[in-house]
């Protein structure tokens, strides 16, 4: 895809999703697991599974379910967790955490040390945060690579203006990336913000036949799971790139 275009990141869990990118061709993959839960930190096997398709990999670092607010060993753990994804060969790491509802800074700032020159995405931690634009210029002034945001709302569509504010406030320093909701019907309203990227999963649920509730989550029983939605995410990429 031209890089003349508004750029699109597709969210992935799954071999079968890493297979899905290797045909729809992405400009590049965020991997996770679990994204029914706004997605946590894949397994090794998985991030080597991506690089190995040859797709551009940048890998969701957030060991918890819950809010962003981390403790000293959830820290730890997130670097932990970013350096073997990088020595595994990902491209880039997907981190974030906030501190009294601003940005960590330490959470970025050691990331940072231990990334070189990989790419770092600050992930939608940045929508919980009090003040949204002094955030975006201390990921900037951090160096930070891009932010994933839904301009605050549930989905970026319904926040159209503040993606367009951010952007300028952005002027380049920092990449701006929209994720949250979007779809091939709504994604060149979303991109025409003047965003830097597109971040969806364009997922799809699958029915399997063994009935066997696991954990707490009702909707576990039945042998339910999320995959890519090869068709959906081609829609996507076509709507950027028409």
């Amino acid at each position: 895809m031209g890089r003349d275009v508004t750029a699109f990141e597709l969210a992935v869990q799954d071999a079968a999703g890493i297979a899905v990118a290797g045909r729809v061709r992405p400009d590049r993959v965020e991997l996770a697991s679990a994204l029914s839960t706004g997605g946590l930190t894949p397994s090794i096997g998985l991030i080597r599974a991506a690089v190995d398709a040859g797709l551009e990999v940048h890998v969701l670092v957030r060991p918890r379910l819950g809010g962003f607010e981390y403790s000293a060993t959830d820290r730890a753990l997130i670097v932990a967790d970013a350096r073997a994804a990088l020595d595994a060969g990902a491209a880039g790491v997907v981190v974030g955490g906030t501190r009294d509802g601003r940005v960590d800074i330490d959470v970025v700032r050691a990331v940072q040390d231990i990334a070189g020159d990989a790419e770092i995405t600050f992930h939608r931690a940045f929508d919980t945060v009090a003040d949204r634009p002094s955030a975006l210029s201390t990921l900037a002034g951090l160096g930070v690579t891009r932010v994933l945001t839904s301009g605050g709302a549930t989905s970026a569509a319904d926040a159209l203006d503040d993606l367009r504010a951010l952007h300028r406030l952005a002027a380049g320093a920092v990449q701006i990336m929209a994720g949250a909701g979007v779809d091939a019907s709504n994604a060149r309203a979303v991109a025409a913000t003047g965003v830097d990227a597109l971040h969806a999963s364009a997922r799809r649920t699958v029915i399997g036949t063994d009935i066997l509730a696991l954990g707490s989550d009702p909707d576990s029983s039945g042998g339910r799971h999320e995959t890519t939605d090869e068709t959906a995410a081609i829609a996507i990429r076509d709507a950027l790139s028409g």
